[in-house]
């Protein structure tokens, strides 16, 4: 599990500022699963590696779905995509960037 002082993390209205949006923007993100966020000492917040040049990583949200559709929640779909995954070789974020994204959502599909 990836213990979340090892990460950036952002709060809802960090993620407002660097994204340049309104609030109910960002909440939007987080209802279309375009990034997930976890309370952390009761405070939501969403790691800073879900962005990619301020906005959210477009190969983030199909991989969210797949990993939801395979049970994991929120808390464990983060712990996922930021620890690193034998099978990639590499933490499933890092993959995402490097283009690896359908290597990744089969690895998660195979998490089931």
């Amino acid at each position: 599990m990836a213990a979340p002082n090892e990460h950036e993390w952002l709060t809802i209205p960090d993620l407002a500022e660097r994204l340049d949006l309104p609030l109910s923007k960002v909440r939007r993100l987080l209802e279309e699963r375009q990034l997930l966020a976890v309370r952390i000492d009761g405070v939501l917040k969403v790691p800073a590696e879900f962005l990619r040049d301020d906005e959210p990583m477009n190969e983030l949200r199909g991989t969210i779905i797949v990993l939801a559709d395979n049970g994991f929640n929120d808390q464990e779909a983060i712990d996922w995509l930021l620890s690193v995954d034998e099978v990639l070789g590499a933490r499933p974020v890092d993959a995402l960037r490097a283009g690896r994204k359908a290597e990744v959502r089969r690895v998660a599909q195979a998490l089931a």
